[in-house]
């Protein structure tokens, strides 16, 4: 399904050749050689390609791990769509194989790289709301019933936190650091969710139009983040929810409050608020990619491999916005704040003054 996107996007950088995909499914890669001429093949077939740098991962999150994992004992760079992983123990073995390999693991999202993202992290770091104090992450609704793909989003590793959550908390981290705990209630609104139509036709064999489908996932966390900064952020995740007027993200600083876009596009609007005004601000965009740019964490690392510095849709990053998110069904079920094991550094902002198709100077 997102295949797409990155096909499209990737033709805007010039640091990236596709020149090879596979799926499980044969059909499917087929297709795609066939509207964008890229050669489809086995795994296998792919990685004994020898000028392949970097595999670029689009599956299931289930098996994400086990991918980067066979990417990486191939020889590869391993980036991934989001999340790093389901399960936190798998995720720290790709961390491990990839320092053990001497090879880069990267992992989505790369939103936190748009233009609005990285105008809200420089209004950060330029002191434009002072001290960051506190703020919220919410992202809610009804939840996904009228894809196709729908019965996915309610199975184990998805659920709100996990499809949507690693943009908020990869948006928190990029403007905040690293955090150092969680607290958190979870909760799920009901026990069955009525698809329509849209499903039966995507499972034709295995589901009618309008059966009850069982939900396995939490599908409301509600939970406070702390960071080492000091900063605490409150966030709700939510497929339980038919309205809500919330912003996306707010920080609020001793001097001021920023209100972020979406971390799940990359443009805007970014607000400001400082005392004098008699209302939001709108802060001009500082930086291009303010369209769907999905494959530029991917090209980032690309440029990362040539020059030796670290890419910024890291590893390290993604197995610590996973850890987080994990952290919120782990707090619930023992009562308690639970601290966290890793950290990682805040990926470096962009330049400024960047040309569409570049990202290093």
């Amino acid at each position: 399904m997102i295949s797409e996107t990155y096909f499209n996007a990737s033709k805007k950088f010039r640091m990236l050749e596709v020149v090879a995909c596979s799926d499980i499914i044969p059909e499917r890669s087929k297709a795609k050689f066939e509207k964008h001429g890229v050669p489809n093949m086995t795994n296998d077939e792919l990685f004994a390609i020898p000028d392949i740098d970097i595999v670029l991962n689009l599956t299931p999150p289930q098996v994400h791990s086990q991918i980067a994992m066979d990417t990486l004992n191939a020889g590869k760079n391993a980036y991934s769509e989001k999340p790093f992983g389901v399960d936190f123990d798998d995720a720290a073995k790709v961390i491990a194989l990839a320092k053990e390999k001497n090879l880069r693991v990267g992992c989505a999202p790369d939103t936190f790289l748009g233009g609005g993202q990285q105008t809200a992290r420089k209004m950060i770091d330029d002191g434009w709301i002072g001290k960051p104090l506190s703020g919220t992450a919410i992202v809610q609704g009804r939840g996904p019933e009228k894809w196709g793909q729908a019965p996915f989003f309610y199975d184990y590793g998805a659920g709100p936190m996990l499809d949507l959550g690693p943009y908020y908390v990869t948006s928190l981290v990029n403007m905040l650091g690293p955090a150092k705990c969680v607290t958190a209630i979870t909760t799920k609104g009901f026990d069955y969710r009525t698809f329509g139509a849209e499903v039966a036709e995507q499972y034709r064999d295995k589901y009618k139009p309008f059966d009850r489908y069982p939900v396995t996932v939490t599908t409301h966390l509600a939970g406070v983040i702390e960071f080492q900064c000091g900063a605490v952020i409150s966030m709700i995740a939510s497929f339980d929810v038919w309205k809500h007027g919330h912003a996306p993200i707010e920080i609020y600083g001793t001097d001021g409050s920023l209100q972020v876009p979406d971390p799940n596009t990359f443009g805007g609007p970014v607000r400001l608020f400082r005392p004098g005004y008699s209302d939001w601000q709108d802060v001009p965009l500082a930086y291009n990619y303010t369209e769907n740019s999905r494959s530029i964490g991917a090209t980032d690392m690309g440029y990362a491999l040539q020059s030796g510095r670290k890419h910024r849709a890291n590893g390290e990053l993604a197995n610590h916005v996973l850890e987080i998110m994990l952290s919120f069904d782990k707090s619930s079920k023992l009562g308690r704040k639970v601290e966290l094991t890793t950290t990682c550094e805040r990926p470096a902002p962009l330049p400024l003054g960047l040309e569409e198709g570049e990202l290093d100077e």
